[in-house]
C-alpha cells in the first residue's frame, strides 16, 4: 500500500509540473516521472517478503522471500483417528523457513515417506487414450497452423491453564517441531518469535478462532544444512513430507491461516476413508474438482501401510486452486459422497483416421470424385452410340373446300 501511495503522490506531482509548464519538457518529465514511479512500485515489491503455505502459514526468518508453489497432503480418517501426510514444494532465497499448522487435538508427528507420493501418482495418474476422426482438424493436413507442431494434452480442562504450554519439541530430520497449547494468541505470538518462529503481522487474529476452539498447534523450524537446502543453503525444492496423526470428531484439512498468503495458493488433497469423500463447501476458492474416485488395490508400500486397519479404504483425489488466497475463509471440512462413484481423469489423443498411411477422408473424397467422373463419361459415350430415329413422314396438305 505504501508503494502504491507514493506511486499516486509521483503521478500528482507530475501533473502539476506539466500545468506550471507548458513548454515542451513537460510531457517528456511527466513521463519519466511515470516510469520512474513504476519502478520504485517494482523495487518494493521485491524487497517485500512473501510466504505462504495452504496447509498453515509459513513465514522465512529473515526479510528474504520464500513461497509455496505446489503441497500436496494425504488425510487418512478411520471415522475416529486422521493423519496428515503433508509435503510442500518451495521456492526463494530464504534460508531458515518456519510454518504452524493447527490441529484439533494432541498431535503426535513423524517423518513421513515420500515414496507414498509417488504411489499415488501413478494410481490417479490419468488415462491416456486414442480417439481417431474421420474429417481434419486444427493441425491436420491441410489445415496444418503455424509450424504443424500439435499442442501438448494439469480441551479443556480444570484450574488455571499457561496462555502457551509446550507437551512436545523434537527432531526430525531437518525439522525442528514444537507441539503446542495455547489460551491467548498474543502470548501463542510472543513464544512463536522468541523461538525462532518468526511471526507476520496479522497471523495472530487469524490465529483466535483456533485458540477460541482450544485446538492445538504444530510448529515446523526448518534450518540450513539440511539435506533439502541447495549448495547456496536457500531453501527450495520439495522439503521432506510430515506425518501428523492426531484424534478428531470429523476429517478437517487447516487451511485458514492460508489467507494470509499473497501468492496464488494450489492444493492437491489425497483422501482415504470407508467411502468417496468431498469438501462441504469451496472456502473461498475455485471450486474443488475430483480427480479419481476408487478402491484401493495396494497390498504393500507406505500406501497400503497407510491405508491399513478397518474394510479397504476409497481413495478421493481433490484438486483446488485459491488465486485469491484473502478469500479463504475457513478450513477444509470433509464429508460422505452421495454414492462411491469411481472416476478416473482421461486424456484423449486424437488421430486421423488414415489407410495405409493416406487420410481416410481424401481417399473418400478422391473415390467419389473418380466415380463421378467415370459415370459421367459412361453417360456421355452411352448417348453418342444411340441410333438416330428416322424422320417422320410429311403430312398431306389438307383439301380446299
Amino acid at each position: 500500500m505504501e508503494g502504491l501511495r507514493a506511486m499516486a503522490d509521483l503521478l500528482r506531482k507530475g501533473r502539476r509540473d506539466r500545468g506550471r509548464r507548458k513548454g515542451t519538457k513537460g510531457p517528456r518529465r511527466g513521463a519519466l516521472t511515470v516510469a520512474l514511479a513504476l519502478f520504485a512500485l517494482q523495487l518494493g515489491q521485491l524487497a517485500a517478503p512473501a510466504w505462504a503455505c495452504g496447509c498453515g502459514a509459513m513465514v522465512p526468518g529473515d526479510e528474504r522471500r520464500v513461497s509455496v508453489g505446489r503441497e500436496e497432503s494425504v488425510v487418512r480418517w478411520d471415522g475416529v483417528r486422521e493423519q496428515i501426510v503433508m509435503r510442500l514444494t518451495v521456492g526463494g532465497d530464504a534460508e531458515r523457513v518456519a510454518w504452524i499448522m493447527p490441529v484439533p487435538s494432541r498431535a503426535t508427528v513423524r517423518l513421513g515417506d515420500p515414496e507414498l507420493f509417488d504411489e499415488l501418482h501413478d494410481i490417479t495418474a490419468p488415462v491416456h487414450r486414442e480417439r481417431h476422426h474421420f474429417w481434419p482438424q486444427d493441425g491436420d493436413w491441410p489445415l496444418v497452423t503455424g509450424d504443424g507442431m500439435a499442442g501438448g494434452p494439469p480441551r479443556s480442562g480444570l484450574g488455571a491453564e499457561p496462555p502457551v504450554d509446550v507437551v512436545g519439541r523434537q527432531r526430525l530430520g531437518p525439522f525442528d517441531v514444537a507441539r503446542l497449547t495455547a489460551t491467548d494468541p498474543g502470548a501463542l505470538d510472543r513464544w512463536l518469535d522468541g523461538n525462532g518462529f518468526a511471526l507476520p503481522k496479522g497471523l495472530t487474529g487469524a490465529l483466535r478462532p483456533y485458540v477460541q476452539k482450544r485446538w492445538e498447534y504444530v510448529a515446523v523450524k526448518l534450518t540450513p544444512g539440511s539435506a533439502t537446502a541447495t549448495t547456496a543453503t536457500a531453501l527450495t525444492g520439495t522439503l521432506d513430507p510430515l506425518h501428523l496423526t492426531f484424534r478428531t470428531d470429523e476429517p478437517v484439512y487447516p487451511m485458514r491461516l492460508s489467507r494470509l498468503a499473497d501468492t496464488p495458493q494450489s492444493l492437491g488433497l489425497y483422501v482415504l476413508a470407508a467411502h468417496r469423500m468431498e469438501p462441504t463447501t469451496g472456502i473461498g476458492g475455485e471450486r474443488p474438482r475430483i480427480t479419481y474416485a476408487g478402491r484401493l488395490k495396494a497390498r504393500t508400500g507406505p500406501l497400503a501401510a497407510l491405508s491399513a486397519g478397518g474394510s479397504t479404504p476409497f481413495l478421493t483425489a481433490i484438486g483446488q486452486e485459491f488465486p485469491y488466497p484473502e478469500r479463504i475463509s475457513g478450513d477444509h471440512v470433509l464429508r460422505r459422497a452421495p454414492a462411491d462413484d469411481t472416476f478416473q481423469q482421461v486424456i484423449y489423443e486424437d488421430r486421423l483416421r488414415t489407410v495405409a498411411g493416406i487420410p481416410a477422408w481424401l481417399l473418400t473424397v478422391t473415390g467419389g470424385l473418380a466415380l463421378a467422373v467415370a459415370a459421367a463419361g459412361a453417360l456421355a459415350v452411352r448417348r453418342s452410340r444411340r441410333p438416330e430415329s428416322p424422320p417422320a413422314p410429311a403430312e398431306p396438305p389438307a383439301p380446299i373446300a
